[in-house]
């Protein structure tokens, strides 16, 4: 028989009403769940620190890692540059040969002013990379700049100044490249 409209309708229990039914809402209960809870936020929350630091510290090792690779790509390109200038340092010895041994009859040669042009453009470039030549002759023996290969008798010179330069040496803009192949004074009286 239909409900009538007046009467209050018979209710059904729901899985909502099992719930609630459940649920245990005394002061003791509640409060045991706001400790539960709060120890678990703060076991998040130091888990989120830990996770910082260690984000941070992956990101220093990373910048240090990138500052060191950078470091080591520019000694490597420094190292590289060095033995270039060094193949093009040996390449202005043999023009330097070349044209100390110049015979006599070639010195009018409009070849020659090409070959000489070709020098000067070297010379230039080693300039502009920083490369200067070690200035020896008549300077004092400095085994930081000179390598000597002979000790030169009677030549009047005082003793340790450098009479003969045997090869030419180079500085690498403060550093030396290649020291100068010299012939020093013993310091004897020159001979007649």
């Amino acid at each position: 028989m239909p409900n009538h409209p007046d009467q209050p309708t018979p209710h059904r229990r729901t899985r909502a009403d099992d719930r609630i039914a459940e649920l245990d809402t005394s002061p003791t209960a509640l409060l045991a769940q706001i400790e539960a809870l709060t120890a678990e936020r703060d076991a998040a929350l130091a888990k989120a620190d830990e996770n910082l630091v260690t984000a941070q510290r992956a990101a220093a090792d990373y910048a240090n890692l990138k500052r060191r690779s950078e470091a080591d790509r520019e000694r490597d390109l420094d190292r590289a540059r060095e033995a270039l200038v060094t193949r093009v340092v040996e390449l202005a010895d043999d023009f330097d040969l070349a044209l100390e041994h110049l015979p006599p009859e070639a010195r009018d040669n409009p070849w020659l002013e090409g070959i000489v042009a070709i020098d000067r453009k070297l010379r230039a470039l080693l300039e502009r990379e920083g490369v200067t030549p070690i200035e020896a002759l008549g300077l004092p023996f400095d085994p930081n700049e000179h390598e000597a290969l002979s000790h030169v008798s009677g030549s009047g010179a005082p003793e340790g100044e450098i009479v003969l330069e045997i090869r030419r040496g180079y500085r690498l803009r403060d550093r030396v490249l290649r020291p100068a192949l010299v012939a020093v004074s013993d310091g004897s009286p020159r001979l007649n």
